[in-house]
């Protein structure tokens, strides 16, 4: 029977710190199953349904098995988009916040030269994808000799968007001491020739969702027309009147064209595809988890492991081609015990792919009638009252790092600058421990310093007049 309170596990006392200060409390039936094993360092298949708390049931053994004096990547974690990279990175680090665990993530479109010389750093972990993960180590430029844990996250998803190749390239350079887990949604029997490649006598975990799990989210049909289907979403979302909501198309152009309908509408919206360069797409997403609008507009680059807050519908305005994708896409609904609904427009195309969702994933669809016009009027005051409202959800990450501030300092490696400088200056300080410092990151002309537990300005104020190796360096609070 899983424990109670994370407290009840041995990790130390900076991992529990943080957990309380991401609040975080009740470990989840995969956190706990995974933790029970995790420590024996026994390979792991682990198959839990999405929004589980996957990243955090492995992320806190690693976190808490690492070595922070090691200075190359211990684990390395294959994701398969650049989103759930960063957000598998932010995830890490505030876990690894009070251990000072430094992640780096790297994927594609994004500058090889910058990922090249973050990865020339200190680095506990590294998260990325499989191209640019497998360009790094073809060019040397990740180490892996020091390498403890290797994750594959998404494993099904990895292998439907065609990353086996990459993938299977990079088990050749893991080194072949090391403890191994695949994390996945559903189990094909192409995921279990490819766990044959790089796992040894692993532990299959295999949580079966509770039935008031499974009741958390509702399923819905609404049969439609093609050309009727903008008709039904005004209608949907008048009466549904979410209070945050995703809105899957399968293509680029049918979000765009969507999402212009929905600003002439005045509906607070935003998108995110593939076609986006990549800090808009990071723009996009950050607003969203915040609460800054209250409708996105996707095509399946959000349905892979995107963990959204107080997300309570999904809607399907185009059903996916794949019954896999549309577990993904549920998934970002119903998540850590809340209730959530889904409701997927189905044209007579799309018939077979919820039979088969019916007969093989077992989810049991409610069939609504195509709402009419007098049906929307009645609730259009009540959504036009929401919709003038702000939302503002929690920001897990901005929780733990509300008593930290990042100090820049403008000296790095080239005036031969290192981690233990900046540690054991700033520790002489009165009334600041070693404890107090966070992650230092130094790069060539400058270093960033993380100062925990609300100590920031009184380490700002003393460093202004305190030399660091006989070197008087300009310091200041760091830009976002």
């Amino acid at each position: 029977m899983p424990f109670q309170h994370f407290n009840q596990y041995k990790l130390s006392h900076e991992l529990k710190q943080a957990l309380e200060a991401l609040n975080f409390h009740a470990p989840t039936p995969v956190q706990h199953e995974t933790l029970s094993v995790a420590f024996s360092k026994q390979d792991l298949i682990v198959k839990s349904q999405t929004g589980s708390g996957k990243t955090v049931a492995y992320g806190l053994p690693i976190c808490e098995m690492a070595d922070w004096y090691e200075n190359k990547p211990q684990a390395l974690i294959l994701v398969p988009t650049r989103e759930l990279a960063m957000q598998v990175k932010q995830d890490l680090t505030s876990l690894g916040r009070f251990k000072r665990i430094k992640v780096a993530a790297v994927y594609g479109k994004s500058s090889f030269k910058a990922q090249k010389l973050e990865l020339a750093q200190k680095n506990h972990m590294v998260c990325g994808t499989p191209g640019r993960i497998l360009d790094h180590l073809e060019k040397g430029t990740l180490s892996l000799e020091k390498l403890k844990f290797f994750v594959l996250d998404e494993a099904d998803e990895m292998l439907n968007m065609g990353f086996i190749d990459q993938v299977s390239a990079i088990i050749q350079h893991l080194p072949p001491k090391r403890m191994s887990m695949l994390f996945s949604a559903t189990m094909s029997d192409k995921m279990k020739e490819l766990s044959e490649q790089f796992l040894q006598s692993p532990k299959v975990i295999d949580i079966v969702p509770e039935k008031t799990s499974v009741q958390q989210i509702t399923h819905t049909l609404i049969e439609t027309d093609e050309d009727e289907k903008f008709s039904l979403l005004q209608r949907s979302i008048v009466i549904e009147n979410p209070d945050s909501c995703i809105i899957f198309c399968n293509t680029q152009e049918r979000v765009n064209e969507l999402t212009t309908k929905l600003d002439d509408w005045n509906i607070p919206c935003d998108k995110i595809h593939g076609g986006m360069r990549q800090e808009d797409r990071f723009a996009v997403m950050e607003k969203f988890k915040n609460g800054e609008f209250r409708y996105l507009v996707a095509t399946d680059i959000a349905a892979r492991g995107i963990d959204v807050s107080d997300m309570t519908h999904v809607i399907h305005y185009d059903l996916p081609y794949e019954k896999e994708r549309y577990i993904h896409r549920t998934g970002r609904t119903g998540r850590a015990g809340k209730n959530g609904k889904t409701i997927a427009f189905m044209t007579k195309t799309a018939q077979p792919l919820i039979h088969e969702l019916e007969k093989d994933a077992d989810i049991d669809f409610m069939t609504q009638p195509y709402p009419t016009k007098e049906e929307a009027e009645q609730h259009v005051t009540i959504f036009k009252e929401k919709i003038e409202t702000p939302l503002h959800k929690k920001n897990k990450q901005a929780m733990i790092e509300q008593d930290i501030m990042k100090l820049y300092f403008n000296g790095g490696k080239k005036k031969k600058l290192r981690a233990i400088d900046f540690v054991g200056t700033i520790a002489k300080i009165e009334g600041v421990k070693v404890d107090d410092i966070g992650i230092i990151t130094i790069e060539e002309t400058k270093t960033y310093v993380d100062i925990l537990n609300g100590k920031g300005h009184l380490v700002l104020r003393e460093m202004r007049q305190t030399t660091i190796k006989g070197k008087q360096l300009k310091v200041h609070e760091a830009r976002s």
